[in-house]
């Protein structure tokens, strides 16, 4: 299998050598994370979360300035606003990632200006509202996934094929537990036409997490996330009650798990945990993360990330495809490659 081998209808959507795209991670997929993923030959998103224009200026700037590859911007629908979609399309994006939420508002928006609409669903009533829409690619999440994802959602083997499905020839990204180039390869395998990483991006030299947080990330297995919205409770975050977060299970969880309704009643806890929060204390603060974190043991530079990723898939397809070979059929390939 040549060079050619990962060329997608991704990669050829958006112009980009690897069907790989950096996941919007507010506070910590800055400008230089996306350029480095950009220059690896992946597309780099740009984490803008619900719009703050003070920090986005900043992390567009520093994107526009170290690449000249295709990037982009993703941001939370249920909380960003037209007006600052349209300040971000200003600085001439390749693609605009919109995810939990309705994005019809921004659709036409986006498309208007030439960039690639991304949308990223949960389940397959979202996915069915991307398509009306008119996304150029869709997202397939699945609850493997770090941070936010479908209180419904399943898991990413078997949300991304049904999505596949019914994208027809809309290019499918499959995201959720994919750290590596297996991960990427199993992906290609079930149709989609490349995948969305988020927790491994988290573990990069560019990313703008905190030392102690890429600490805490390294010494994590699966079996320490957990699935909840007590955390975003706690902190009086607005997020729609369909979306549960992935973190790594903490005190406050324990604590208050089960009990979320005095929670939400509980201002003083709230106030407390908010101040928490402020001094970065990790026995409580959030840690976004996916299901495969254990898979992580080193901090690489993006770049490198996007080539051993691809490397790694492009290895991989090749074993299946030489395990799919039928030694009745004179040793002709029987798998889908």
């Amino acid at each position: 299998m040549g060079n050619m081998a990962l060329q997608t209808a991704f990669t050829r959507s958006v112009s980009v050598e690897h069907p790989i795209a950096s996941a919007p991670m507010g506070g910590s997929a800055g400008g230089a994370l996306a350029a480095a993923v950009s220059n690896g030959g992946g597309l780099g998103l740009v984490g803008g979360g619900r719009g703050g224009r003070d920090w986005l200026a900043v992390e567009l700037a520093i994107v526009t300035e170290l690449t000249m590859r295709p990037w982009g911007v993703g941001f939370l629908s249920w909380a960003v606003d037209r007006d600052t979609v349209a300040w971000a399309l200003e600085r001439q994006p390749a693609a605009v990632m919109f995810s939990f939420g309705d994005p019809t508002p921004f659709a036409a928006q986006v498309r208007a200006t030439g960039a690639k609409l991304i949308l990223q669903v949960t389940d397959l009533d979202e996915a069915r509202q991307a398509l009306e829409v008119g996304a150029d690619v869709i997202v397939a999440q699945g609850s493997d996934a770090g941070g936010h994802s479908g209180r419904n959602a399943i898991g990413t083997m078997s949300f991304v094929p049904s999505v596949v499905d019914l994208a027809g020839a809309t290019p499918v990204l499959a995201a959720g537990g994919i750290v590596d180039g297996r991960g990427l390869a199993a992906a290609l395998a079930l149709g989609a036409a490349g995948a969305l990483v988020g927790t491994r991006f988290q573990t990069s030299l560019e990313a703008l997490a905190p030392a102690e947080v890429t600490k805490a990330l390294l010494g994590a297995r699966g079996t320490d996330t957990e699935r909840s919205r007590i955390l975003d409770l706690a902190r009086g975050a607005q997020w729609p009650d369909k979306y549960l977060a992935r973190t790594l299970r903490n005190a406050v969880l324990e604590t208050w798990r089960g009990r979320e309704g005095e929670l939400l009643d509980d201002v003083a806890a709230q106030r407390d945990y908010r101040e928490a929060i402020a001094r970065n204390d990790l026995d409580v603060a959030p840690v976004w993360v996916g299901q495969a974190v254990g898979l992580i043991t080193t901090i690489e530079p993006a770049a490198d990330l996007v080539a051993a990723l691809a490397a790694e898939a492009e290895a991989a397809l090749t074993r299946a495809h030489r395990c799919g070979a039928d030694p009745a059929a004179g040793g002709r390939s029987v798998s889908a490659y």
